[in-house]
Parts: C-alpha cells; structure tokens; sequence
C-alpha cells in the first residue's frame, strides 16, 4: 500500500465484514499498538440523533477558548479525512496512508485468529486513537457509530459522557423498544464518570439512572438539572435561554435553523459548564457566545443555493425527519416546498414519508450508487404525497425539480446522509 488512493481502497474493503458488535477486534489492534486510547482525554457522546451537532457545538466553544479540539465522527460529507479532524482540519492524506501500513499486518494477522477480520469503522477508530494520541490536542470528542455498549469507540475511557436522546433507528441491532434501544446508548456509561443527558422519555430515563447508579455515576438531565428556553426563530437561527447546573443563565444564538438544535445546544452547554465547574477547561461566557454562533455542522439544514432557496438536510430516520418538518414549518411557512428524497432500503422510509405529507407540494423520488439504497420505484410505490414521480438519476430529478422552482419557493433534499453527501458534492462544484 504505497499511495492514498490505496489505503481508502483498502479501508473500504473491509466493510464487507459488516457491523460485528464487540470490542475484541479493536482492544486486541489497541494493545498491539501501545494503547494509544489511554493517552488521550476525551468526551464520549452517543444518541439516535444529534451528535453531530452536539459534536460541532463543543467543538466551536473549546475553539473559541483557545483549545485545540480532535473529533470523530461519522459518516462524512465531502471527504472520507474529515472523520478523524483536530480543529476542523482533517487528517492529512499521508497521515493516514502512515497509519494504515502500520495496521494492515495486524489486521491480517486478527484475520486469521478466531476474533477474525476488524470491520471498517474498527480500523478507522484505532486509527484516530493512534493519530490524536500522537498530536495530543486538548480534548478529544468521539461520536459512536453505532449505539454505544458494543461500539468500538467504547474502548475510551472519557472524562464526561453525554446521551442526546433515544429514537427508534438501527432496531435490527439495537432492539425494538425504547428500553432496549436505551440500554445500548447507556453501555457508554463508564465507572464513575459522569453522564449528561437530553433523553426525555421516562423508560429511556430509567435505563440510564439505573445503568449510572450502577457505575456510581452522576447523571444530569434537561428538564431536572438544566433547562433551555426557545425564544424566537429567525432568518438568522434560533434564539433561546440555557438555564445551568447552578442556576446560570445564558442567552444566546445559533446560526444552525431547527428548535431541536436548542436542545443539542443545551446538552453541549451543559457539558462546558460541567467541565469548567470541575477545572479541566477555563471558557469564558462570551466565548461561549460566540463559539455556539459560529458553529456549523454540514448537512444539517444547510442552504446550498438562494433564491430559490434549496436546502439539504441528513435526516435518515423519523425523528430526524420530525425535527425537519418543524423545521421547515417554522422558516418556510406559507412558501411552496418541493422535495427530493432518497433512501436506504432498510430504514422506515414509509413513515419518514409520512411525516412530511402535509408540507410538501410536490415529491420526486430517485436513488444513487449505494449498495442499500432504495430504487426510485421502490420510494414512489410507497408515496402519501399527491403529486410525485421517480426518476432513477438524481442528478436528472435535481434537474428536474429545479425548472419547476420559482424564486419564493424552496428545494429540501433529505432522506440519507450518505445521499445528501453525493448532493452536496455538486453543489460544491457549481460555486
């Protein structure tokens, strides 16, 4: 393996190996490399839906401050680097071409013991556990993949651990009830290290109380411990008040459009008040202030073209495309909305569909060059809406979609991240 193009060539094709929960293969790659995951200090955050967000938020704040902040994350948008950044810089191509001729003979080797072939999200977490903790910046933040007991970035042992919220997504998995689904977010819960929470059902509640006493672990949780207060949507963002863990009060913007944003917000202000509270961190308010402004998750009800205004947006399951319709509901009302979905075939796109029956004027379904993704006919025999098509190259239904456009109106392109990164790409090109 002598090149980039080699190495993501090579990364890749272990995702033929699949999701395999367990953190056998990656303890195993870990201890063969020198543990690098005891040489970080990192923050651990798992949920069914805004991470990301959350992710971006802390990172803009510790920025803001002065620190230099690492972070996984996943997927990614544009390009496949941008999963392992410190300070929103990727890792460099060389960097990873280095780390992965390190890795491939003990891959090869765990291939032929009986723990078998690491998946790709496996290697891709050692990786960055190697690379931050030969950078060493000043926090690192890790965004499960894939719940959280049974993920291979549980083998962190972080200084705070944050759960978003409880969804239903990846049931195949995770299970088929909130409690189950919850069980699996809590396995991030570690002895002794605090949990921070957003999650509001109560059997989702209980999962993680009693997963923390366990532990003995304090948990804090929106609603009981904090509060946020949305105040107002505007053309710039959202406008909204954060109660503290000591009765704190802060008011402040973001520039990334939905009220579910406000909670992510919250659950990262809670986190940087918890962290300066124990001494880890010294952030000033104002810093704070503008860290949450600046901060800007791609993807995330992002305006990739005005007049008209087209937007793309990640969400890939119910909840997500919940949070979407208010979204639109709240900065588009009134306004024509066109929309162009696809999807993977093994989520509940009926459902998602559903949701947004009663915004959307007109639909066009398509598909792309992804091995579970859902054909555009397969979408379309599933449509609620009145006025709808299919075309199998989302290119040609972007197209299409577009000529129909009138200045006020606008384009929400949503259904899969993996879709929307394709979508955004063009987007990136046209500028």
């Amino acid at each position: 393996m002598n090149s980039y193009n080699e190495t993501l060539t090579w990364i890749h094709g272990l995702l033929k190996f699949g999701i395999k929960p367990g953190l056998k293969r990656v303890e195993w790659l870990l201890q063969r490399t020198g543990n690098p995951e005891k040489k970080i200090k990192c923050i651990h955050i798992a949920g069914t839906n805004g991470k990301g967000s959350t992710v971006e938020y802390l990172r803009s704040i510790f920025n803001e401050a002065g620190y230099n902040v690492g972070t996984f994350t996943s997927p990614y948008l544009i390009t496949f680097n941008e999963r392992v950044s410190i300070n929103k810089e990727p890792i460099k191509n060389d960097e990873l071409l280095e780390y992965a001729k390190l890795l491939k003979p003990l891959v090869d080797e765990l291939t032929e013991t009986s723990l078998g072939s690491p998946t790709e999200f496996e290697v891709i977490t050692v990786i960055s556990l190697l690379y931050f903790a030969k950078k060493q910046p000043d926090i690192v933040i890790y965004e499960t993949g894939l719940g959280g007991l049974y993920d291979s970035t549980n083998v962190i042992s972080p200084i705070l651990s944050l759960i978003s919220n409880i969804g239903y997504d990846h049931m195949g998995i995770l299970g088929d009830t909130i409690e189950e689904i919850a069980f699996q977010k809590a396995g991030i819960i570690k002895k002794e290290v605090s949990v921070i929470t957003t999650v509001e059902q109560i059997e989702a509640l209980n999962v993680i109380e009693k997963k923390a006493n366990t532990v003995h672990s304090d948990t804090y949780i929106l609603g009981r411990d904090f509060s946020v207060l949305h105040k107002k949507s505007s053309d710039n963002g959202e406008e909204f008040l954060y109660t503290g863990l000591e009765n704190s009060n802060i008011s402040a913007e973001l520039s990334m459009k939905g009220i579910h944003q406000v909670k992510n917000a919250g659950l990262a202000l809670a986190a940087v008040e918890y962290l300066t509270r124990k001494g880890f961190y010294r952030i000033d308010p104002e810093k704070i202030k503008t860290g949450l402004f600046r901060a800007n998750w791609a993807g995330r009800f992002e305006k990739v073209s005005s007049s008209p205004d087209i937007i793309i947006d990640g969400a890939h399951n119910h909840q997500g495309i919940q949070a979407l319709r208010l979204t639109i509901e709240n900065h588009y009302k009134g306004r024509k909305v066109y929309l162009l979905f696809a999807a993977l075939h093994d989520k509940a796109y009926k459902n998602m569909m559903k949701e947004l029956e009663n915004i959307i004027d007109e639909a066009y379904f398509t598909t792309f060059d992804f091995p579970r993704a859902a054909s555009a006919e397969q979408l379309l025999a599933e449509s609620p809406f009145q006025k709808s098509c299919a075309i199998s190259s989302w290119k040609d239904a972007l197209k299409e979609a577009m000529k129909k456009l009138k200045e006020e109106d606008v384009l929400v392109i949503t259904g899969s991240l993996y879709f929307i990164s394709e979508v955004r790409k063009s987007f990136q090109n046209m500028e």
